[in-house]
């Protein structure tokens, strides 16, 4: 488009017009609208409606007046929006559950925690509370600077003074463009508590902190677990503090119990908490609960949640917990404005900048006070001038034609300033007197006292800070008060191992995908060589080829053959009977359609601080292994991670748990055999490809590895059912990549190898078949021969059957004993 210099038009770049004038909505959102300011902790509107209620003389002594009329002076006057936008910021600020320290008195229908909204704003009615005092105290002595208004017939405060720290103390909460605030209040008493430690120890941590800023402290009260969340928030800005309902059990007639809420979490609505309470006992997702009431009072609050008899209160109130508001959590963005930029801040970084604002507000207001001052003693000054020659001042004036010429003489005669000679010229005649003479003088000295500790003052930064000290200690005293909530010892988050029984399980993973968790008390020991009982049911020539033992509450981690790895809970596993085939394991895992899981290991847990030095070891068909921290896979996705990159013709076939000192075995299928120090692999990241562990024939691939223990023995078991064990020690120790020595004559009778487990003989073993028959046996029933053997038989297998999988199961004192019985 050609410039038109005749009709003014201009080109514009229409994506340069976009983005400059999305940035400035933007900044205009995030200074003018969503994000207080760290020294008021106050949003624009906040800000305004306060100010325009202070200057309406609307404060907390005098009488209520309309809503209606203050929203229409912050309109009219400082605040270009919507009434409702107004009205709403007004009605928070009074309601006692929204706010810690409500800075409006409100009188009428303000809302209620059940989610009412407030009467509208020409019946209801405000003025300024005792506290909100403090929040505009000294502000018309300098302290802050002011602006014009939106139209520049009015001025406005930029900030308010803030005698006390109203970001932290009643918290703040908005959402801006691309960014958002979520700060919760606090306990007033700890927040200044928190000033005065910074005032007396600028070199402060946060544990100093701590010590007297117990954490958050709500309005509605409630109980915070744990003090973790509260500690990464105030290290940095942000951070998850879980919050729970204030609840007690009471007995009831015929032995039944009641479920009672006295608090619940701050910002939750409890009617609609009564309804999801109500819905989940109506469609039995939570079983037990006979009654529902809502018995809340003005005297408090208090729903009645009664429960059958025959139910644990205990797992029906953790229930409640899991499936309702009664736990939340509260997540803490420490946002605010610091010079105008929006900036996430830690607790002490809150702390410094209101403690700077109120040094910069203190020394505003001592200028003040001594420019006040000094302005004070220079016309008593000059007042003592003239009553000491009152005569001649008396001729001088009665001798003037007009106040001027005597305003000069006077100036001229006694070496005047103008100030001076007009307060002369004002003064009237009773202050002649002898005892209005003794005022200016007891006047005149205490403003020379002042001045002193006035000046004193702005040249001792400590004096300052002393000032700065005992007025928020005045202020502690006046308006604080006890903790509202409370703050326990962590029970960690209310999930499923809360609601389950702890218990053994065994996790069947078949040839086809399909899985399915069984309790492990389901099978019994047998003798050698037995027929065994049915694991599951068969079809489509589908058999188990992964078993393994854990706990409910354990971790499984799932590693695939094409090297990825998932992790779910022992509880995620349905539960089936023996015969049946399971779900598939694509409804657990996101796994791909070529993938299939290899390696199955149960871990307590996967917190970096309580897996530190532990190491996962891989080994691959082709004979590669590679060795990682298992802290490496802590942030495990729902799709899973990449645990090792693979060729394209290798596949996983074992992975386990070392501590990066052990011993490691690899097994053959041909019975060949190596062992070697894990040392002699370095440590890599979980998508190295690894190195060779074992070099291997060409009709030759690795059928299973381990970790070797010198007290166990190696137990290798056949593909015709024949197996034997060999101590660990008759296998010596070479380096890494060898050849191997053998460990099993591999013949036609026994067939080939097709599993490896490291035993001792207080171990049971399980042999399952491709046919889904499993046997369950005592090590120690199974002889122990030398490494150049064929081995015995374990299990009869059916022609054209070979076993599928071998697992080791331990065996307590107890049920061994019941076993021998």
């Amino acid at each position: 488009m050609a410039e038109d210099h005749n009709s003014g038009v201009l080109p514009i770049d229409i994506s340069q017009e976009i983005r400059n004038s999305f940035m400035d909505y933007a900044m205009s959102v995030i200074v003018a609208r969503a994000i207080p300011d760290v020294r008021d902790g106050l949003k624009p509107v906040h800000r305004r409606i306060l100010y325009a209620m202070y200057d309406a003389g609307m404060t907390h002594d005098k009488p209520y007046k309309k809503s209606a009329r203050i929203v229409g002076d912050v309109l009219g006057k400082f605040h270009p929006h919507g009434d409702s936008s107004v009205y709403d910021a007004l009605v928070r600020l009074a309601q006692d559950f929204s706010t810690r320290y409500p800075l409006v008195d409100g009188h009428g229908n303000f809302g209620s925690i059940d989610g009412d909204s407030a009467a509208a704003m020409r019946y209801t009615e405000s003025r300024m509370s005792a506290i909100a005092m403090e929040l505009l105290r000294d502000i018309n002595k300098e302290t802050v600077d002011f602006m014009p208004n939106y139209d520049e017939t009015e001025q406005e405060p930029r900030v308010l003074p803030s005698r006390f720290p109203n970001l932290l103390v009643n918290g703040s909460s908005g959402i801006a463009v691309g960014m958002a605030t979520n700060i919760p209040p606090h306990n007033l008493r700890e927040i200044i508590d928190g000033v005065t430690t910074i005032i007396d120890n600028p070199d402060a941590t946060v544990d100093d902190l701590m010590k007297v800023i117990k954490g958050p402290d709500f309005p509605t009260g409630g109980i915070i677990l744990g003090r973790d969340g509260i500690r990464k928030a105030y290290e940095t800005g942000r951070g998850s503090i879980p919050i729970r309902a204030v609840t007690h059990f009471e007995e009831m007639s015929g032995g039944k119990t009641r479920i009672v809420v006295t608090q619940i979490p701050y910002q939750q609505n409890k009617a609609r908490l009564v309804e999801k309470i109500a819905e989940l006992a109506r469609d039995k997702k939570i079983d037990g609960i006979t009654d529902l009431r809502d018995e809340s009072d003005r005297k408090g609050m208090r729903v009645v949640v009664e429960l059958r008899r025959d139910v644990r209160p205990q797992i029906v109130l953790n229930n409640l917990f899991k499936h309702t508001g009664l736990q939340t959590s509260f997540g803490v963005i420490n946002l605010a404005l610091v010079n105008g930029e929006p900036k996430v801040l830690s607790l002490k970084d809150t702390l410094y900048h209101y403690l700077n604002h109120q040094r910069e507000v203190v020394r505003r207001r001592t200028q003040y006070e001594l420019n006040k001052a000094e302005a004070r003693a220079h016309i008593l000054q000059g007042l003592r001038i003239a009553l000491d020659n009152l005569d001649e001042v008396i001729s001088l004036i009665r001798a003037s034609q007009t106040a001027e010429i005597a305003r000069n003489g006077l100036m001229d005669r006694f070496a005047l300033s103008e100030e001076q000679a007009q307060a002369i010229l004002d003064m009237r005649l009773q202050r002649l007197t002898g005892l209005e003479r003794e005022k200016i003088e007891a006047e005149y000295a205490e403003l020379l006292e002042r001045i002193k500790e006035y000046k004193a003052i702005l040249a001792d930064e400590q004096l300052l800070l002393g000032v700065i000290r005992d007025e928020l200690t005045e202020i502690r005293n006046k308006y604080g008060d006890d903790r509202k909530t409370k703050i326990i010892a962590a029970e960690g988050e209310i999930t499923d191992e809360d609601l389950i029984p702890v218990h053994d399980i065994v996790v069947a993973v078949t040839h086809k995908g399909y899985i399915k968790r069984i309790p492990l008390s389901t099978y019994h020991s047998q003798r050698r060589g037995g027929r065994g009982m049915s694991l599951m049911g068969t079809r489509d020539e589908d058999f188990v080829d992964q078993l393994h033992v854990t706990s409910t509450h354990d971790y499984l981690l799932f590693f695939t053959n094409r090297g990825r790895m998932y992790a779910i809970k022992g509880y995620d596993v349905p539960e089936f009977s023996r015969q049946a085939r399971g779900i598939p394991i694509i409804n657990l895992l996101n796994i791909e359609q070529d993938e299939k899981i290899t390696a199955v290991i149960p871990v307590e847990s996967m917190n970096p601080d309580e897996i530190e030095g532990i190491h996962l070891f891989f080994a691959t068909r082709r004979g590669i292994v590679k060795k990682t921290a298992l802290s490496d896979y802590s942030n495990i996705r729902k799709n899973g991670l990449i645990a090792i990159h693979l060729r394209d013709d290798d596949e996983v076939v074992g992975v386990n748990l070392t501590n990066g000192q052990k011993e490691i075995m690899m097994v053959t299928r041909q019975g060949l055999a190596i062992r070697f120090n894990e040392t002699d692999v370095r440590t890599m990241g979980r998508s190295a490809t690894g190195v060779k562990g074992i070099a291997l024939n060409e009709d030759d691939e690795v059928i299973a590895m381990d970790v070797a223990e010198d007290d166990h023995d190696v137990l290798v078991v056949t593909s015709r059912g024949y197996g034997k064990r060999t101590p660990v020690k008759e296998y010596r120790a070479q380096t890494r990549g060898g050849k191997g020595i053998k460990t099993l004559n591999v013949t036609k009778k026994n067939g080939h190898v097709i599993a490896m487990r490291m035993v001792t003989e207080e171990d049971d073993l399980m042999i399952i078949t491709q046919a889904g028959v499993a046997i369950r046996m005592h090590v120690k029933g199974i002889s122990s021969l030398s490494r150049n053997t064929q081995g015995v038989r374990l299990i009869n297998v059916d022609e054209g059957q070979e076993v599928a999988t071998v697992s080791r199961v331990m065996v307590d004192e107890e049920e061994e004993q019941t076993v021998d019985e």
